[in-house]
């Protein structure tokens, strides 16, 4: 008898805990299910407008070529003074410096040596003259001393200028030579000094370098492919570092024909007055060409993504109804002029288009996968 009440009790207590632990499962809250993380994508729209369409150079300052002069010494010899410095102004036919040679004695020595065979040749010519006006002499003997008397004349013509070249004078005795500025104009730069020596003009180093920058040079590097954008005549812009707020105005006098082949880059020439000698060669520079205004869409840079060559933004096609996202399609452009804060869009969009500026990547990584 009380086997069977304890079997009783047992299965009473058994359905109880099954009983408690189903009604436990049913009360438990079913796990949330993770929504998608939202896109954050912003849009703008944009509409065409007017751009002013300027080319902005590097450039630098240069002398004219045509009006600089590197003065060699004509005649080996040592330098004795100098008198200039880079910097100076100097004035055309100023003496500059000294050169002692000995190269002045071979030329007086020549010189000498023509005036005595000319002066023999006189002798001769006058004798003959006597000698056929009282026929003891031949006419054609008489033209073989007239024809070497000529030659001895000219020998001595030769020998003078030859002298002058020098710096020396007929009547010079000594061997110091002055070295004179053959332009007038600014001292660029100074390449000897008193006690060196300087050999003759088939292997000479300069002894300075004077250019005229009364008016001045401004040259500028165009990339062939800007070539189409400017042309010779066109007004620019430059602006010279040294000189904050100070913008000169000059015509283009020339664009070369032929690439630099080591900045790869065409050269454009403005011819520039030079009042004071404001300018100075050597200085850098910024040309900026200013042509007739482009129409163009500009958009922020973050809306651009480039691909190799390919540039490309995404477009808005659908705005958002109600629970609908948007469309967001792909759109191959061309770029224009890049800046700092946007980039110009030459072709490529239509006006009223939506571009996303915000999310252009993560737009780009959901439609790789």
């Amino acid at each position: 008898m009380k086997r069977h009440k304890l079997s009783f009790y047992s299965a009473t207590v058994a359905t109880l805990l099954a009983l408690t632990t189903v009604a436990c499962h049913r009360n438990e809250t079913p796990p949330q299910t993770a929504t998608p993380k939202e896109r954050v994508v912003e849009t703008v729209t944009v509409h065409q407008q007017q751009v002013a369409n300027r080319l902005v150079l590097p450039a630098h300052v240069m002398a004219n070529p045509t009006a600089m002069v590197h003065i060699y010494p004509l005649i080996s010899g040592r330098v004795l003074s100098l008198s200039i410095l880079p910097g100076q102004e100097v004035h055309k036919g100023q003496k500059i410096g000294t050169l002692e040679s000995s190269d002045a004695a071979q030329g007086r020595s020549d010189f000498e040596k023509a005036r005595i065979e000319a002066a023999r040749a006189d002798l001769q010519l006058n004798r003959a003259k006597e000698l056929l006006q009282h026929e003891v002499m031949a006419q054609r003997d008489y033209d073989d001393l007239k024809a070497l008397d000529d030659s001895d004349h000219s020998e001595l013509e030769r020998a003078r200028q030859a002298l002058h070249l020098l710096g020396f004078s007929e009547n010079d005795t000594s061997d110091v030579v002055a070295i004179v500025a053959p332009i007038s104009g600014v001292v660029l730069d100074v390449q000897t000094g008193p006690g060196e020596l300087q050999r003759s003009l088939d292997n000479a180093t300069t002894i300075a370098t004077i250019a005229d920058i009364d008016t001045i040079w401004v040259v500028g590097d165009l990339y062939p492919r800007d070539q189409g954008s400017i042309r010779a005549g066109e007004q620019t812009e430059i602006t010279v570092n040294g000189y904050p707020g100070l913008t000169l105005h000059g015509a283009i006098d020339n664009i070369s024909d032929a690439v630099d082949p080591v900045s790869l880059t065409l050269k454009v020439r403005v011819v520039l007055p030079n009042p004071g000698h404001r300018l100075k060669p050597q200085m850098y520079a910024n040309m900026a060409v200013v042509g007739p205004p482009r129409s163009v869409f500009a958009v922020p840079a973050t809306a651009v993504i480039q691909n190799g060559r390919e540039a490309f933004v995404f477009v808005e096609m659908a705005e958002a109804n109600g629970s609908l996202p948007a469309k967001y399609v792909r759109r191959t452009v061309t770029l224009g002029e890049t800046h700092a804060d946007n980039d110009e869009i030459a072709q490529g969009l239509n006006d009223g288009d939506r571009v996303v500026t915000a999310g252009a990547e993560l737009l780009r990584a959901e439609e790789a996968q």
